[in-house]
């Protein structure tokens, strides 16, 4: 904005105005056109804050949800805000606008005169914004907008708008979140400690916060999924994504809602809601009704009740809780055309600002891939163990090589184990159908995932971190202690990719008993509400596999140097014997050649 545009609508005297911002000012009348613009960070005037629009009242707060930024020339919508203490005192907003030459924009923070109050008041800052990497070179992309705080009102603010024109009314108000009313801190990179010190002046604390304050970060792990889109509705899949990473270690998901199915969105409602059962059962596959007159009823289904939201089961295990977050996903920017992939980088950056200080770890994996350790139960106690090998003093991410589990690949043997009274549910679990991988693993940064400690990055990135905090860096795990499986279709189409050298892998197969009693529990619990069909039976015996005959028809030529000479036998139906030779010597035969 043109310093030339306060001057329009509120007229001083240009010293003052050189004094209060620090910058050179134009104040010959014959070279109006190339005004000075007013630099990245800097406040703006009070006098001219106070001529500005007031906090719009009719307008509450909003976290994450697309807003728009009006006046601008392109597409810019801002989705959520968050206070950055980690260099300074910065406010970091999750965007989405053009991709080469973005527009400028301000930042109008707003402040309570008191608590519970009302009434706001503000002060205005030129703001940066900053393009997040890997965009394809679409016409637009996520972004940052970040705004310091400086200036007359140094205390964090309880909200920030983004505008393009200082004097129009915002068409967006961010509540602010990761503050905290008791402390202001600092990270000390080189002593890898945290300074502190009181603000009374700290706006209101994030909810979050509410019973502890972010330097007491708990040893837990969330993930971050890219927003769900093409009305997802695998219902189960959803449900193995969520339980086997709760047998992971994980206790938060963060989901975006571009377009889910309805069985799909039952089911997160149901975790989001804490609407699940209290223990878990053993699981065993439903058997089809028998006639008790019958020689083969078995007595042993007349004492087992599936468990129901109605039939708990005291003596089992109580079920782990699992917190859900379901945030709407309403960008309107076409995918793939304007914005890569529903703008997921935008979703990624901010599931990891919105994790920072609630999770010390966080895994930003698609719900067909799973981080699984070799030497480990969990991934938490994978981290602690690499942390006695490895000097991880300074890491901020760990890095998984991906392996291919391809979906074409032949079912794995075990899963039609006729005595396995949880046959029809393994054979429908995708970790437990698909154990053949392809033998090549992935270099790191190519397909790889990783899991980072959110106040260590700056800029999350889809298979890396693009930018850490100073200091800190990404360790990648060697192989033989976890890998990430990824259970997907040919990358390239077609079925080529089993032409691949593969091995078996079943490291998942070590959750199997845990995990099936887990997802049938639930499943069984939420059949009815959400309308779920009932599991497939799994097939008796593997599908047969139709091994390709190349078939070759050579006709047999006679050799030339050899003569009938039987002519004088006696004749069978009137032909002669060297007829008859002559005959079945030019009958083509066929040759049938079958691969090892």
């Amino acid at each position: 904005i043109a310093i030339s545009e306060w001057l329009y609508f509120s007229p001083i005297n240009f010293e003052d105005l050189k004094n209060s911002i620090g910058i050179s000012v134009l104040t010959d009348s014959a070279e109006p056109r190339n005004p000075p613009v007013v630099p990245w960070g800097q406040m703006l005037p009070s006098k001219i804050e106070q001529t500005l629009p007031r906090f719009p009242a009719d307008m509450k707060p909003t976290d994450g949800s697309w807003e728009i930024v009006n006046g601008t020339r392109y597409k810019f919508f801002v989705f959520s805000a968050f206070y950055d203490r980690r260099d300074g005192k910065l406010v970091r907003v999750i965007g989405a606008t053009k991709t080469r030459g973005p527009e400028k924009v301000w930042c109008r923070f707003w402040y309570q005169t008191g608590v519970n109050s009302t009434k706001y008041r503000s002060a205005s800052v030129m703001a940066r914004v900053k393009i997040i990497r890997e965009n394809w070179n679409l016409k637009y992309s996520a972004c940052f907008i970040l705004c310091p705080i400086r200036g007359p009102y140094p205390e964090i603010p309880y909200a920030v708008s983004v505008v393009s024109k200082i004097r129009a009314a915002p068409g967006n108000v961010l509540m602010l979140r990761n503050t905290d009313n008791k402390k202001h801190c600092k990270i000390n990179i080189y002593f890898n400690i945290l300074i502190c010190f009181l603000s009374p002046n700290l706006p209101m604390k994030d909810p979050d916060f509410t019973n502890r304050t972010f330097s007491n970060i708990p040893n837990s792990i969330g993930v971050c999924v890219k927003p769900l889109h093409f009305n997802y509705d695998q219902a189960l899949y959803l449900l193995e994504f969520l339980e086997l990473n709760n047998l992971l270690g994980v206790s938060h998901f963060t989901f975006y809602n571009h377009t889910i199915g309805p069985k799909a969105s039952c089911v997160l409602q149901h975790y989001v809601n804490g609407d699940l059962p209290q223990h878990i059962a053993p699981y065993e596959d439903a058997s089809p009704p028998k006639a008790r007159n019958s020689s083969s009823f078995d007595t042993s289904d007349a004492s087992y009740h599936m468990p129901t939201k109605y039939n708990e089961d005291n003596t089992a295990q109580l079920k782990p809780k699992i917190t859900v977050n379901i945030l709407p996903w309403n960008l309107r920017m076409r995918s793939q055309k304007e914005i890569r992939t529903e703008g997921l980088f935008a979703s990624l950056n901010d599931c990891l600002y919105r994790s920072m200080y609630r999770y010390s770890h966080v895994a930003l994996i698609d719900l067909d891939e799973f981080i699984i350790p070799h030497h480990n139960d969990t991934l938490i106690d994978l981290i602690t163990w690499l942390s006695k090998r490895i000097n991880n003093r300074n890491t901020g991410a760990y890095s998984f090589q991906n392996a291919f589990f391809y979906l074409q690949f032949a079912d794995d043997e075990l899963m039609y184990t006729p005595s396995d009274r949880q046959t029809h549910l393994r054979s429908a679990l995708t970790t437990q159908r698909k154990t053949r991988r392809r033998s090549k693993l992935h270099p790191q940064k190519q397909r790889s995932k990783y899991i980072c400690k959110p106040e260590a990055v700056i800029e999350a990135g889809n298979h890396f971190v693009w930018e850490f905090c100073p200091g800190r860096g990404s360790l990648n795990v060697p192989a033989d202690a976890a890998i990430l499986h990824h259970y997907r279709v040919c990358e390239f189409g077609g079925d080529d990719c089993i032409k691949t050298p593969s091995v078996v892998d079943r490291t998942a197969h070590r959750y199997s008993k845990r995990l099936l009693d887990r997802v049938g529990t639930v499943y069984n619990y939420l059949k009815e509400s959400c309308s779920l069909t009932d599991i497939p039976r799994a097939p008796t015996k593997p599908p047969p596999t139709r091994k390709k005959e190349l078939k070759i028809r050579i006709p047999l030529k006679p050799e030339n140097d050899k003569k009938v000479t039987e002519t004088s036998k006696p004749r069978t139906n009137g032909v002669s014997n060297s007829a008859v030779t002559q005959q079945s010597a030019t009958v083509p035969i066929e040759v049938i050649l079958k691969p090892r």
